[in-house]
């Protein structure tokens, strides 16, 4: 199925209906469906093809999304660019892809400019208003029929190329096909009915796996998508209150910003249902007061993914966030809290030892899935083709424990371990005791060289607002809790 069909399929049935918000600007199905067709119309004039790569330096907007879904109608290859990377990545991640046409938002024509002579690129085609050496996107789609029939591609074509950072000296680029995306969307979402499905607010980037998947999957169930450019807490809180938005995806820092915004309380948030959380790990004291803070009404989902994986791979339901109860379900579910839930029904999860063996329940062990939508590979020169170990396993890096009721819980990078006289020290099990200290802010754990141990154990913490910390007290509490 080629992920065009997430909007052709839903614009056929139902025109009518308002799907996209940018800004001033809404579109319905058919009017988001035609720009999607003169945009891949116009990108054919320039020569993109069924295999071709297609770059876009920009951040959120519509023409963002109609790009993608264009590239994708054409049978071509997709690379979203990560707008934060530095000049040398930049020439990288553009160069080594073989890109044939680069879309430049306008904050990004200077720089741009000054990379043209090392970039292999044969179009440059402006998002904003007209530049030298450059055509512009609006003039194109102006001139551009309207007609135009998706291709036929198969299910292993790859649509996206996504760059992500790694253990290389260069970003990976993880190549995703249509069946990835269509397996992931259709196994979450209904196709749209008409019916209101609710309003999806898009405020991480579209370089990130979950901007794409909450963009395929907001459109292919007939969720409203209102894109904010780049996520600011005024703004997002205002949307919310604004579109009446419903459901919403954030990263940690994100959450953070929102509960501490000195207006938080002035907006009304009450028509929204689902927050998810993902991307980094939730700092504990974050999330609690997040629980406390937003309406009781919201269902908080921490949703553990990797873009190898088209995105989410656990979940941490609703319900696990709800702190009510009886004081021992009410303590069991603040220990769930520091977990990333459990599998989704598509996924399988091991916990394995340096041989690839099972480890025992609750052992610390890194943690290898499977799923039918893992990346097709690696693009190459970024390490291997293919990290996959026999059966098809992708080992994550994340090291981890699984508990009696298959709840996993994350205990850091498996490059971060540290090793002190022979031992594995997970340091993301001692920044989760640290952070349910009732004076601590914020913490980081770090192994630092020691002659007599190899290594040996340094935390970094910040006190709350007030409160004043004094190293032997952490050491003690610590030492009580991790002994």
């Amino acid at each position: 199925m080629n992920t065009a069909n997430f909007v052709s399929i839903p614009a056929q049935l139902f025109p009518e209906q308002e799907i996209l918000v940018f800004e001033s600007t809404r579109w319905t199905y058919g009017q988001l469906w035609e720009r999607i067709c003169k945009t891949a119309n116009a990108l054919r004039a320039l020569g993109v093809g069924r295999g071709e790569k297609v770059a876009v330096l920009d951040t959120n907007s519509h023409r963002y999304v109609e790009g993608y879904f264009a590239s994708a109608a054409l049978g071509a290859v997709f690379l979203p660019v990560n707008y934060r990377a530095k000049p040398p990545e930049l020439e990288y991640m553009i160069g080594s892809a073989g890109t044939k046409v680069l879309l430049v938002g306008e904050r990004y024509v200077p720089l741009v400019e000054s990379l043209r002579s090392h970039l292999p690129v044969e179009r440059y085609v402006a998002l904003g208003g007209e530049h030298p050496g450059m055509v512009s996107l609006e003039s194109l789609v102006r001139e551009a029929g309207s007609e135009f029939a998706e291709e036929d591609v198969d299910d292993d074509e790859t649509t996206i190329w996504m760059y992500t950072s790694g253990t290389t000296a260069q970003p990976k680029g993880v190549l995703l096909s249509h069946g990835d995306f269509t397996a992931y969307v259709c196994n979450n979402v209904e196709l749209a009915d008409g019916t209101p499905r609710g309003v999806a607010l898009l405020c991480v980037p579209l370089y990130h796996i979950a901007g794409v998947t909450n963009v395929m999957t907001s459109l292919f169930t007939g969720r409203k998508l209102v894109i904010l450019r780049q996520f600011e807490a005024r703004q997002w809180l205002e949307a919310v209150e604004r579109e009446q938005v419903t459901h919403a995806f954030v990263v940690p820092t994100m959450v953070k910003q929102l509960i501490d915004h000195p207006d938080f309380h002035r907006y009304d948030l009450s028509s929204l249902q689902n927050l998810s959380y993902g991307g980094a790990a939730m700092p504990f004291p974050v999330i609690r007061r997040a629980i406390e803070m937003f309406p009781k009404s919201v269902g908080f989902v921490n949703a553990f993914g990797q873009t190898e994986t088209t995105s989410t791979l656990t979940i941490l339901g609703p319900e696990d966030h709800r702190l009510d109860g009886s004081p021992e379900e009410v303590e069991r579910k603040l220990r769930r809290l520091r977990s990333i839930g459990r599998p989704l029904p598509d996924v399988e999860v091991r916990v394995v030892d340096e041989s690839g063996r099972d480890v025992a329940q609750g052992t610390v062990g890194e943690i290898w899935v499977r799923t039918p939508r893992l990346m097709k590979g690696y693009a190459s020169g970024a390490e291997a083709a293919t990290p996959l170990q026999p059966g098809g396993w992708l080992p994550t890096r994340d090291m981890g424990w699984v508990d009696a009721d298959g709840y996993i819980f994350l205990a850091g990078r498996k490059d971060d371990m540290i090793i002190r006289g022979g031992e594995n020290i997970a340091p993301a099990e001692v920044e989760a005791v640290l952070f349910s200290h009732p004076k601590v802010e914020e913490a980081a754990v770090v192994g630092i060289p020691d002659l007599e141990w190899g290594q040996r154990v340094a935390a970094f913490v910040v006190p709350r607002p007030g409160e004043k910390i004094h190293p032997p007290e952490i050491t003690e509490y610590s030492r009580q809790r991790l002994d």
